[in-house]
């Protein structure tokens, strides 16, 4: 299913979770997931369980061996913490298990709101929503007298005035780096630009048009301002640029924002300034160009039922209400009872208002995503034009989609 906005609002200020329940398990569990802080707190409280091995491996490179690693007999991994995109992947390869005996024995007091359903069986259980935001040096833009950018013309507009001022000569950041994140970076600003990505009703992808050179040469025009290694820079290391003092305007996941307005890794003049803002337009358009995420765990399906159970019950255990405190509530937004809205969230929550996108929940939007990722940065260096990239990603997405069986 796609979460409706709605439906992501509705659960966001509930009652308060109690402390952890005593978790027993007569499995093992191995994890495997990106390495946000979220995810740590995920991670870490479904090791509190006794009675069986609680191991996890979090990486920015999850996506890279989640499906290798389930893919043995038995799996490496026996849950993959994963979003909207990457759980269909992992259903097209057969390698996560319907979750509905398990819901109806050990799950009973998991909300709806929580279960995400795909062709009549729950395939994952989610936990908390994300989006692409802006984050901003507010005492920079009030220095050079501008105001909060709501577009990315605006933004190109803020970086000029940065850059001519002497503050930054690469003021702009955001997660370029070839593959994966500059290919959610085009989905972005594709929506935002009144793209649809097949034609209707069909596997045939559409996005060789008008819609697809606007959203390319925005991205373009971005870089201009953007440190010189942009295609080497993921959500970390553009982070880690606004956190030093270069960047002063990008487009960043909500579960980032923690760590940026917190008092490590930087200098006070900086994270006490770093701002949340909302999802950015462009064009004139009035879809934010971003999408809505969420983010979830499954169970392996070649693992034994043993461990299927203690795998269950462990990440039940580790997104429960108890994992929510003082200093866990600012992590994400949570779609847990007792969830207490942060203003470090407040990007995500702007993105819902706003009415953002899903990301397309499509078993073969994965094979257009890694298309996209492996064909755009050509022109982003000036190789070839927005024309041939989008030409040379959409051969190599009919080329996978028809080996898969999508397309004949």
């Amino acid at each position: 299913m796609f979460l409706k906005h709605a439906a992501l609002a509705s659960g966001f200020a509930l009652m308060a979770g109690s402390a952890f329940a005593e978790c027993q398990i007569s499995g093992n569990v191995s994890i495997v997931g990106n390495e946000f802080p979220a995810i740590h707190t995920v991670a870490n409280a479904a090791a509190t369980c006794t009675g069986g091995e609680v191991k996890s491996n979090l990486t920015a490179d999850h996506q890279k061996i989640n499906l290798a690693g389930m893919q043995g007999n038995p799996a490496e991994y026996s849950s993959a913490i994963i979003a909207n995109s990457s759980v269909v992947a992992l259903i097209n390869e057969d390698v996560v298990r319907p979750l509905d005996d398990l819901v109806a024995e050990y799950g009973q007091d998991i909300p709806k709101k929580q279960l995400i359903t795909i062709d009549g069986k729950i395939m994952a259980v989610a936990f908390m929503a994300n989006a692409q935001t802006l984050a901003y040096r507010k005492d920079v833009l009030e220095e050079i007298g501008v105001g909060v950018p709501t577009s990315y013309e605006e933004v190109l507009e803020a970086a000029e005035k940065i850059r001519a001022a002497g503050i930054s000569q690469y003021p702009v950041g955001g997660a370029y780096a070839a593959g994966w994140n500059l290919a959610e970076e085009f989905v972005n600003m594709y929506i935002g630009s009144g793209g649809e990505f097949f034609k209707p009703g069909t596997a045939e992808v559409s996005i060789n048009n008008a819609q697809g050179v606007t959203a390319l040469n925005m991205m373009k025009a971005l870089t201009e301002y953007m440190n010189p290694d942009f295609l080497t820079h993921d959500s970390n290391a553009t982070s880690a640029e606004m956190e030093a003092g270069n960047v002063m305007l990008m487009n960043m996941w909500g579960s980032r924002m923690g760590v940026l307005m917190d008092d490590e890794g930087a200098e006070e003049q900086v994270y006490t300034n770093i701002t949340v803002g909302g999802p950015l337009t462009v064009g004139g358009g009035s879809i934010p160009a971003s999408t809505l995420w969420w983010d979830g765990w499954t169970v392996a399906k070649n693992i034994s039922d043993e461990d299927a159970v203690a795998t269950f019950i462990a990440m039940k255990n580790g997104t429960s209400p108890a994992i929510l405190n003082d200093e866990t509530m600012s992590q994400a937004v949570w779609m847990i009872d007792g969830y207490k809205p942060a203003p470090v969230n407040d990007g995500v929550f702007a993105a819902i208002a706003a009415g953002t996108t899903s990301y397309p929940m499509l078993p073969y939007m994965g094979l257009l995503h890694t298309a996209l990722g492996d064909n755009l940065a050509d022109f982003l260096q000036g190789k070839e034009s927005a024309e041939q990239a989008l030409a040379d990603a959409e051969a190599a997405y009919t080329a996978a989609a028809k080996e898969k069986g999508f397309l004949q």
